[in-house]
């Protein structure tokens, strides 16, 4: 999904909610974060996110999905289990839809955890790393601890980001 069909998309839901006088809230990550919020790359293939109301929201995103073609889990919560707190951001203010992304720092953190090399994790862990001006390992270390204990950090995390700063 593009840019342009995310905001369609989100747009629907909000008049699907609108339909049924539900006014719901929105957290996204993963992609659709660094499609929308950052201009890293054209496309995700679905939107990560936590919502409420969960119910009311799932219903809408299937209608929604039937209506275009998609997954039934086009915009899906399975990050929700990986979510700590954080700061976060306005990004869209709709009638029945708030929508957040969080912060880059946060996001840096969650990506770093999850990345696999060679895919489009490494360029987002690159790109947050250019947005927040970091200039060794540790600088990253140092704010992935700020959301999660360093016993949660796997070793894959340590190589990964080391690799990225002998590049």
């Amino acid at each position: 999904m593009t840019a342009d069909e995310i905001k369609q998309y989100l747009a629907e839901l909000n008049d699907e909610l609108a339909l049924k006088d539900i006014k719901g809230e929105i957290s996204l990550f993963g992609g659709a974060v660094m499609v929308l919020a950052f201009n890293a790359r054209i496309s995700t293939k679905d939107v990560d996110a936590i919502f409420q109301p969960t119910a009311e929201i799932r219903a809408a995103v299937k209608v929604i999905a039937g209506r275009h073609g998609l997954n039934d889990d086009w915009l899906n919560d399975g990050v929700k289990g990986y979510v700590v707190d954080h700061r976060k951001r306005l990004f869209f203010d709709m009638p029945n839809l708030t929508v957040f992304v969080p912060e880059a720092d946060y996001l840096l953190a969650m990506k770093a955890l999850a990345a696999r090399v060679e895919t489009e994790d490494e360029n987002d862990v690159v790109t947050l790393i250019e947005t927040l001006h970091l200039e060794t390992p540790g600088d990253v270390f140092s704010i992935i601890e700020r959301y999660y204990p360093k016993n949660q950090i796997p070793p894959k995390t340590q190589y990964f980001i080391e690799g990225l700063f002998e590049k």
